[in-house]
């Protein structure tokens, strides 16, 4: 299939021959969904911690004695059933969240969402893109030639310039192809694509 190409002022530049099976695959929602929650599982730190019941510096003497009180048995305060106690099963600093996606399914989950894109007209393919100097000002000035409010920026080689001019836009982001994920393909209105990235995108998934 072709995809066109736009220049910096949102005008026609020709075309693009690239591959159907990653810009025309169908849509595979259970696939997507897949991708999305094991990519934000894995970036999950798993620092959080609590403490079980043989952590407390609580007394160990038995709160009352077993009979005769008329209350419920009790035989440690740092109980799990009470206040303050223990966890019964405490998360701990270690706990590993990780999920696994085969190399094939994340190939097939990519390109299903860049062939969405393609279909909801959210994939801006361009001839290149730079900035003079690393001013959000010239930034900015380019994003509006383009039409695009928030847009994440694909391109093979970013330079300093772009990436420093993109830091103080909230709804915008600099990825290379390797590093471009399946929540920020998603996430972002538009989706703004170099055609050297789509070569290094043909190249991985293909």
């Amino acid at each position: 299939m072709e995809l066109k190409i736009q220049n910096g002022s949102n005008e026609a530049a020709g075309s693009i021959e690239v591959s159907d099976a990653l810009f025309a695959r169908e849509y595979n929602e259970p696939l997507i969904h897949q991708l999305v929650v094991s990519f934000m599982a894995n970036a999950r730190s798993g620092t959080r911690a609590q403490k079980a019941r043989g952590d407390l510096t609580r007394s160990h003497r038995k709160p009352w004695k077993q009979k005769g009180t008329g209350r419920a048995r009790a035989g440690s305060a740092s109980s799990p059933i009470w206040r303050g106690g223990g966890k019964a099963f405490p998360s701990s600093p270690d706990e590993n969240f990780s999920q696994k996606i085969n190399r094939k399914m994340y190939r097939a989950g990519i390109s299903s969402i860049l062939s969405q894109l393609v279909r909801d007209d959210r994939l801006i393919v361009i001839d290149s893109f730079t900035v003079d100097a690393p001013k959000t000002k010239l930034l900015s000035a380019k994003m509006k030639a383009l039409g695009v409010d928030s847009a994440l920026i694909v391109t093979n080689k970013p330079d300093e310039n772009l990436y420093l001019a993109s830091r103080n836009l909230h709804n915008v982001d600099v990825l290379t192809p390797a590093q471009a994920d399946p929540v920020s393909l998603l996430h972002f209105e538009k989706v703004v694509i170099t055609k050297d990235a789509i070569a290094h995108l043909e190249e991985s998934l293909t």
